[in-house]
This record gives C-alpha cells, sequence and structure tokens, in this order.
C-alpha cells in the first residue's frame, strides 16, 4: 500500500539554508597527508556540463559484468593553475593562522581584477627585454625576503602547514570570465619537502595529472543552482491540501499554541538554491585533453573546452561555467559495485 502521509522531506542536517558566503568552495581539510612526497591534494575547475559514457563494468557480481553499460557522468575543464605564493600555516589553541606569505615577483595581471592591491609593476607580468631580470627576481624572491623567514620558522617548529596560494586562469577556456579565482592548495609530505615542493613551483603552471590519477575517487565540492525565494512545497516537498482548502500549498499547522513558538523543525519559506555542498566518492574515470569530444556548436550553456578535462562519474554540484573544488576521498573507498572501468565513447550529441 502506498504512503499518504508525507508531512515534509529535505535533510535537516542542512541548516540554516541561505545563500553561500562565496562562490569559489574551500576545503579546510584534505587527507593522505601521510605520503612520503610532496603532491598536491586538491584542484579546482570549471563544471561543463553531464552527459554519458560506454564503458566496461568489471563487477564479477554484476548480471552486466564484461558487459558495456551506460554511466552518467559530468565533465569538469581543468587549466592549469598558476603558482603565484608559498603560505606558511601555525597552530594555535584557536585552528590555524597564517604566519607569512611568499608572493611571485611576477603575477598574471588578471590577478590585478581580484586583488586591488597589487600595483602595476607587479601586475605587469614579464616583458621582452625584462625577461632575464624578472627571472632573477624570481630568484632572489623565492630564495630572499619571506622564503628565509618561512625556513627560519621551520627550524624553530613553528610551521604546522604550507600551502600553495594559486589562481585560476579563465581567460584559456570559453565561460568569459575576466576576474581570475585566487585559491589554496594542500600539500601531502612533510613540512620541509612541502617547502622544497612550494619553492621549485612558485611562478610555474600546475597540472591536475600532477595532483590526481585516473581510477581515484574524489570528493567534489560546490555552490547549487540558486533557486531564489521559494515556498514550502518547493523548498521540501510538503504535500499539497486538496482543492477545496482555503490554502492549498502552505503547511497544515506550524505548531501547537503552548509551547508558543515555531520549531525550527517547521518547513518554512526562504531561499533555496545556491548553497554550498559537498558530495563524496566520485569516480574519476578519465584525464585527458583530447578536444574531439567538444559538439560542433559547443557544450549547452558552456561552450568549446580548450583544456585539459576531467570525466567524473555521477553529478556535481552547481550550474555550467561554476568554480568547483575536488581534492581526495576523504572517505574510505566504495565497494566492487564502482568498478567501472575503460571509457571508450563520450557521448558529445545534446
Amino acid at each position: 500500500m502506498a504512503k499518504i502521509h508525507k508531512p515534509r522531506s529535505g535533510s535537516l542536517a542542512f541548516y540554516p539554508r541561505k545563500r553561500a558566503k562565496k562562490e569559489t568552495p574551500t576545503f579546510k581539510n584534505v587527507s593522505y597527508k601521510e605520503a612520503e612526497e610532496a603532491k598536491p591534494l586538491n584542484f579546482y575547475g570549471y563544471k561543463v556540463g553531464m552527459t554519458h559514457v560506454i564503458a566496461s563494468d568489471m563487477h564479477k557480481k554484476s548480471p552486466t559484468y564484461g558487459q558495456k553499460v551506460a554511466v552518467p557522468v559530468t565533465i569538469i575543464e581543468t587549466p592549469p593553475l598558476v603558482v603565484v605564493g608559498i603560505r606558511a600555516y601555525g597552530k594555535t589553541s584557536e585552528g590555524l593562522r597564517v604566519l607569512t606569505d611568499v608572493l611571485s615577483e611576477n603575477l598574471p595581471k588578471e590577478l590585478a581584477r581580484r586583488i586591488k592591491t597589487l600595483s602595476k609593476r607587479s601586475a605587469r607580468g614579464k616583458g621582452k627585454k625584462e625577461s632575464k631580470e624578472s627571472e632573477e627576481k624570481e630568484e632572489k624572491g623565492a630564495k630572499g625576503n619571506g622564503a628565509e623567514k618561512i625556513k627560519e620558522l621551520i627550524e624553530k617548529g613553528k610551521v604546522y602547514e604550507i600551502r600553495l596560494l594559486a589562481s585560476m586562469q579563465p581567460k584559456l577556456t570559453t565561460t568569459g570570465k575576466k576576474r581570475p579565482e585566487l585559491v589554496e592548495i594542500h600539500l601531502s609530505g612533510s613540512i620541509e619537502k612541502q617547502f622544497e615542493y612550494a619553492k621549485e613551483k612558485l611562478g610555474k603552471e600546475l597540472s591536475v595529472k600532477e595532483a590526481f590519477e585516473e581510477k581515484d575517487f574524489l570528493d567534489v565540492k560546490g555552490v547549487t543552482k540558486g533557486k531564489g525565494f521559494q515556498g514550502v512545497i518547493k523548498r521540501f516537498g510538503v504535500k499539497m491540501h486538496r482543492p477545496k482548502a482555503k490554502e492549498r500549498r502552505v503547511v497544515g499547522s506550524i505548531g501547537p499554541w503552548h509551547p508558543a513558538t515555531v520549531m525550527w523543525t517547521v518547513p518554512r519559506p526562504g531561499q533555496t538554491g545556491y548553497h554550498t555542498r559537498t558530495e563524496y566518492n566520485k569516480k574519476l574515470l578519465k584525464i585527458s585533453d583530447d578536444t574531439s569530444i567538444n559538439p560542433k556548436g559547443g557544450w549547452k550553456n558552456y561552450g568549446l573546452i580548450k583544456n585539459e578535462y576531467i570525466i567524473v562519474e555521477g553529478s556535481v554540484p552547481g550550474p555550467s561555467k561554476r568554480c568547483v573544488a575536488f581534492r581526495k576521498s576523504a572517505r574510505p573507498a566504495p565497494l566492487e559495485h564502482h568498478k567501472v572501468e575503460e571509457v571508450e565513447i563520450v557521448a558529445t550529441k545534446q
């Protein structure tokens, strides 16, 4: 018999349902820091959209074992990040705090749109005549100034973690965005190895292949599609009243006389969408730079893919062109039923 009683739906774990503070998602914590080598643990990209791929089902207990199956996937374009700085964190009783930053001598000129305090000279970039001088300044900037200060703090044992400050490059994509996002990249390994890796990468580009490999499981974080101010029917899925009722798209009762209050568990109208959400254990099926997957007219609401991209199994929060973050999975990997391999065909018709 069907269940008639349906007062509400929607998890109370996501509370309050308000607009996200910022559109660029960040990860406070990442896993696999006990690795021997220094390596990026998270990355950023722009959501292209969803399609499906034809892949092999390698789950032995599945009825389609060894056969080709259609798998829904999301494509995320991942242009290389430019490492513009090094940030050292110290641990206090109130959490992590920034000890010092080291910025590259030659910053991308587009970064001045994000950081207004940058001087025109530092945001100008390399010129033809100044290339050798700028490279020398880059080396001096990495060895002197704040880099030596970070090294002294490491020797004193005050540095708890080192992260990379990286700038995204939307100019390489067809999103039409001009102001780049400034993000933090976590690193694995010991503090000394993190510092050496950060010095080596300062002022250079960082690729998604340096952080992840195919068949990895990722946690994807993004800001969902905004839907504005909505009522309880759309926001919580409350069942509508019968046609003879005075009001149909409302809650039957918002609470008793005593206690004379409206509990927070009662569905109420308000902001719907544009929330920060994290989805766990998304399998990374493919990393490629083959632009032959582009449809003739480009991807709907996005355009053409011009850089490296990743193909992730399942859906990802947010609309097309939105910046999404992904990291190594923090939870244990799922069981055999996620064993989809050998991606052959990517559907490009929309």
